[in-house]
Formats: C-alpha cells, structure tokens, sequence
C-alpha cells in the first residue's frame, strides 16, 4: 500500500467518475430501449492483469467487479496497439467473462507513451444476435449454436480503421442489425471518453501515480473486504434451492451450496448441484473466483456494511468458488447458456440462504427470485423485417429486511433494471397495447417486515406472428421463503387469453406465439417476509390495507389484524385473534418455504439428490445427462406408487435403468 494514501483515495474518486462518465456517454447515446431505458449495459477500467478495478455504481449493470477478463486479454497477444478495439460475447473462449450471446464486449487498451497503462472496457445486451429464435434465448435451446452469431475474442478495429467484412458478417446474422451497430457505436462513445478521462489524470497526478494506484486500489479493496467477512463466525453453512425446469421437461435441478467461512474467505463448494443439462438454463462461470453472476448477493452486503467501501474486483479476491466441471454452473464447452440469469439468481439465493444462518440479522429474506425479460417480436407490416424489443423487465419484489419492508415491484439485487416507459413502448412498437401495469395486492410475504410486493403486466398485440419470450421466469411452484418467522411471498402467473376465447394458467413461458387481438398477463412473485406478523403494529397492517398493498382478508388470517374501512383497527378483537393463532401456530422456523416445497421434500430429502449426484458423477456429460433424467423419473414414479426409496437404493436403481437399456438395445439391433 503507497504511503500517499490520500493521492490513492483521490485516484480511487478519480476512477469511479471516469467509469462513470463512460456510462453516461453510453447511456445517452444508446439506440435501443433495453439500453437506453432499461439499462443493461456496464462500463469498467481493467487492468493489464485483467482485474476491474473502477466500475460504475449508479448506472448500468452494477455487478461488474467479478468479470474474469485476463483470457480474453491474453488470448488478443501481445500484438496490442493504440486505438485497437476488441470483440466478443463467448461465453467459453473467455472463460466465463461473457456469460450468454446477447452480451457484447467491447474494449480498447489505454497506451501512454507506447506502454499499456490499462483497458477501457463495454458491455451492452444486444436484444438480438441471431439464433432460433427472436431475440435468440430460449430456455428450450438445446446448445450454443442456437443462441445467435458466435464470435470468440477478436479485432474490430485494427489502429483505429475498422474490421467492415467482419461488421457486416456479424449483423447480417443478426434480426436487428441497424439497431445493434447503433448501440456499438454508444459503446465506441464510451471507450472514447474513458481513455480521453485517463489520459488527462495521468497528465495531472503522472503514469507512475496512476499504475501504483491501479495495484493499490485492488489490494485496499481485498483488506476491506476480508476485516468485514472476518466478522462472520468459522463455520460451514450449508443451503439449497431448485431451478424449475417443467417448461423444457426437466422438472427441478437443486443447486446446492456448502459455504465454508475461514480467516477472511468465502469458500462455496457447489458439490450435489445438477448436472449441466440439454436446455440454456447452464452458467458458464468455469468455476472462476469471485465470478460477477455468482457473487452478487456477497457483494451487496459488503456494500451494505459499509456503504463507502472500494468498489472494485479487489472486493472478491476472498470469494472462492468451487463448481464441479460438467454441473449446471459450470457446463462443458457448446452448453446452451441462454437464460443463465435463471440459474445465476438460484446461486445468489443459496448464498444469502447459507451465509444467513451465520448472520441472520444482516441479510434479507428471500426477494421474488425473477428477473424474467418479456420480449416480442413482430413484423413490420411497412418493411416485413422483423421488429424485436423488450416490453419490459418483469421482475418482482425484494425480500423484506431485518428492520424494513422489502421494496415493491422490483428487487435489491437487480435494481439497476429499469422499467420501459409505456408511452415510450407504444411508440417504438404500435401493435402493442399495454393494458395494465402496477403492483400486485396480496403478493408480498407476512412478517414484521412485509416483503416487498410483485407486479402485474397485461398487454394486447395486434399483430399477426407476434412471438414473445420471456427467460429467466421462476418461483411458479415453491415461493419466496420468508425467514425467522415471515411468511413466504407468493408465486407468479401468467395467463394467456386468445381472441374471443377464455384466459387459462400458462406457467413459465418457452417461446409464445399470439396473434391479433390476444392477451397475455403475468403477475410477478413477492418477495419472503421477515419476523413474526403478529409483532407488525395493526396500524401498519390496516395502512398496508388502505394502500393496496393487502386485502382486510389477508389482514386477519396472517397479521390476525381485525379491521374496516369505516371503523379503523379493531384493538380488541385483533388482540383476541393475536393471542388466538399464537397458541396454535405452534413455534416459529428459520425458513418458511411454504406447503409446497415442505411437500417435496419431505418425498426427496437432501440424502436422496446427493446420492444421485454421487451417482452419476463418474460418467461422461451426455450419460450423466441420461441417467440423470431417467434417476428421477424411476424414483418419482416409485414415490408415486409409494414405494419407498432410500439414498442407499439409488445404485441399485441406476444399474437396474442401465441393464433395461442395455436390453432394449440387445432386441432393437437383432
């Protein structure tokens, strides 16, 4: 650490302004709503190591201090030059910096006086990069080549002239090809301006200053970092949770997560999670320390603890990660890793799960658990090209805090996804109506602290061959969980009403066809409450009531709050009614999942996923993918049967699967 620590504190302030100023540069210069509405994009400085140190923490994605970004430096060379501009979103050349197709990287290396001070550095979600489908993510994608245009890291600029065959190669295969090199010119705009920003500090403060600053910023991170995990006692914490795959036909996958606290570090052993599997559910993070979209939950309570803290990769240097090679989190090379987000925000739950037991007054309780992107695309009927946009982020509530609600309509964690303006959407797209979009009453969990509420989105087409997407949607069959007494939040819907027809329950949506004059409808999950509900004042209960929030019949049965509009809070009776369901609710949990998943485990206990873990992972990808299916539906169908199967049966049941299958082929090939 210099000696001159005021000069770093400075250069620190000096960084985030630069990254800053970079994303507002690419922000107002953006050309397509999920940019320039939305906002998911992010702009960093990395080192010649490849470790970000400045990212911006107000606009944009704000979990970009975990990008893993040395492969892509290295595998660039050595033959680097000033106004160079590199490309990719390959999630497997990088080795898990990308994470999906649709997030394009852009970077440029910053040079003073022919030596390589740093890297200015980009990225925008493009809202389409080719592929099956519009907008190119499906979870029903079976691998990467599905998912759109692939471009392992490369030149687009070569000292300033651009790449134009590559250009065009790369749009042509793309739907939005005008609107995407729009939004890379925005980026363009930002490299500018950060190297612009770099070069005018380094004249000031001088290169030297500013190198050891880079070093020095990373490693004051790291020492802020391990004081604050030094307060959380040694120990091993262990958590799990389910993706839910029933819309691609793979019922739940369990993450699970052994958290081991020791002198500063944050091991997570991502052992018995599922294998990775024939659908774009897969993380690619290659089991990367620190990995930016497993760490995030991490790195918001840092944050929180200490809301002036360095905010670079420095912070996740002590965050450790083990993912098994081949797990759902850490797939082989050619997965489908479209909706990855759907995984990614599993992990983030597990975490705040285990690291909660340890430090149960620091963390909230479960949020909503969906960051589902609802996106349409239609023909223009002037042009017959395709049109593709977002129409909006359908993301529900946070989990409520140890000392205050959880926050409506959106989530802690994803809070830097904005919603589209409806008089914005109408415009860009005309044949879609919006109908309805706001809270959602009785979705929030019960507790002392109410979690915070979901939302509701209604919209009309009036387009014939409208397609909508919608990845990432979860929590349709186990809630929220509510902690140290809240109650669970509710679980999502979508309803699909044809023209002149009925709505009925579609679930979680692969890839939706519609045409003119139907309607689809989703109501997004609240987030887990937080205490006890019967120590919420009745006051605030009765004024959640009048606000909307609740009905005065949710009032009674989970707060025991007795009240009318007319009359207020009726003291007497709810104390009466308080006291009532004290008596026969019995004691409180730690975790409250809700009747649902209680149900589910008490038929698949923990023993029995870790034995077919155990199972299984001795064999190669696609045969563990096989026997990974054909475990549960022999299993489940036993259940079914009431059959009983223990953990030390599973071996057994997989030879007995092998041996059927063997048989089969012996008679098929005779």
């Amino acid at each position: 650490m210099t000696s001159d620590l005021i000069t770093l504190e400075i250069l620190i302030n000096r960084f985030q302004a630069i990254v800053d100023e970079m994303a507002q540069a690419l922000f107002r210069t953006a050309y397509t709503v999920f940019i320039k509405e939305t906002q998911d994009y992010g702009t960093v400085l990395v080192s010649p190591d490849g470790e970000v140190f400045a990212a911006s923490r107000r606009y944009g994605v704000l979990m970009m201090i975990g990008h893993p970004m040395a492969e892509a430096i290295r595998s660039m060379g050595t033959d680097v030059r000033p106004r160079d501009v590199f490309i990719t979103n390959d999630p497997f050349a990088t080795r898990g910096m990308a994470t999906h197709l649709n997030d394009i990287y852009l970077w440029s290396p910053v040079f003073h006086e022919n030596t390589l001070i740093c890297y200015v550095w980009t990225f925008i979600h493009m809202s389409d990069v080719g592929g099956r489908v519009a907008g190119s993510i499906a979870p029903s994608n079976t691998d990467i080549t599905q998912e759109g245009i692939r471009v392992p890291p490369r030149r687009l600029y070569r000292e300033g002239i651009l790449d134009e065959d590559f250009l065009k190669l790369f749009l042509i295969n793309t739907r939005t090809g005008e609107e995407n090199w729009g939004d890379m010119k925005a980026c363009l705009a930002a490299l500018s301006t950060g190297e612009r920003r770099i070069a005018q500090v380094i004249k000031r403060y001088g290169v030297t200053a500013f190198s050891e600053s880079i070093t020095n910023s990373l490693d004051y991170a790291e020492q802020q970092s391990r004081r604050l995990i030094s307060t959380v006692p040694d120990g091993t914490y262990t958590y799990s949770d389910y993706i839910e795959g029933d819309a691609v036909g793979l019922g739940l996958l369990r993450i699970k997560l052994s958290l081991k606290v020791n002198a500063g570090t944050f091991l997570m052993d991502f052992a018995g999670t599922a294998p990775q599997v024939r659908a774009a559910l897969n993380l690619p993070s290659h089991s990367q320390d620190g990995h930016w979209m497993m760490i995030t939950g991490l790195v918001n309570w840092l944050c929180t603890r200490e809301p002036t803290i360095s905010y670079n990769a420095g912070l996740v240097r002590p965050f450790k990660i083990d993912a098994p090679a081949g797990s759902l989190i850490n797939p082989e090379e050619g997965a489908a890793c479209g909706a990855r987000y759907s995984t990614s925000h599993k992990v983030c739950d597990v975490i705040i799960g285990a690291l909660s037991q340890a430090v149960p007054n620091q963390l909230p309780a479960t949020d909503s658990g969906q960051a589902a992107i609802l996106l349409v695309a239609l023909p223009d009927r002037a042009t017959s090209r395709t049109r593709v946009s977002v129409i909006q982020p359908l993301v529900g509530g946070s989990g409520a805090r140890p000392s205050i609600d959880g926050v409506d309509g959106t989530m802690v964690i994803l809070n830097f996804l904005k919603n589209v303006p409806t008089e914005l959407l109408e415009r860009e797209m005309p044949e879609i109506l919006i109908r309805k979009y706001g809270l959602r009453e009785d979705s929030g969990g019960a507790g002392e602290y109410r979690g915070g509420t979901g939302a509701i989105v209604e919209f009309e087409t009036n387009a014939p061959f409208t397609t909508v997407t919608a990845r990432n949607m979860e929590r349709y069959k186990f809630p929220p969980s509510g902690r140290l007494g809240g109650k669970p939040g509710s679980t999502g819907y979508s309803l699909y009403k044809p023209f002149g027809k009925e709505p009925r329950e579609i679930g979680i949506i692969d890839v939706l066809e519609m045409n003119a004059g139907d309607v689809l409808s989703f109501g997004t999950q609240g987030g887990g409450g937080y205490g006890d509900p019967l120590k919420r004042p009745a006051e605030r209960v009765f004024n959640d009531v009048v606000d909307g929030y609740l009905t005065f019949e949710t009032a009674r049965r989970d707060y025991g709050v007795v009240a009318s509009l007319n009359s207020g809070v009726d003291e007497i009776m709810t104390t009466a009614l308080r006291e009532k369901i004290r008596e026969e609710r019995g004691p409180l949990s730690f975790y409250e999942f809700g009747e649902a998943r209680d149900a589910y485990q008490a038929r698949w206990p923990e023993e029995l996923h870790d034995a077919i873990c155990d199972t299984i992972s001795v064999l190669p990808t696609v045969q563990r993918q096989i026997s990974f299916s054909a475990l549960y539906e022999e299993i489940n169908a036993r259940l079914k049967d009431n059959i009983a199967v223990k953990p030390g049966d599973v071996s057994s049941i997989h030879s007995e699967i092998l041996s059927r299958a063997a048989e089969s082929w012996r008679i098929a090939s005779e």
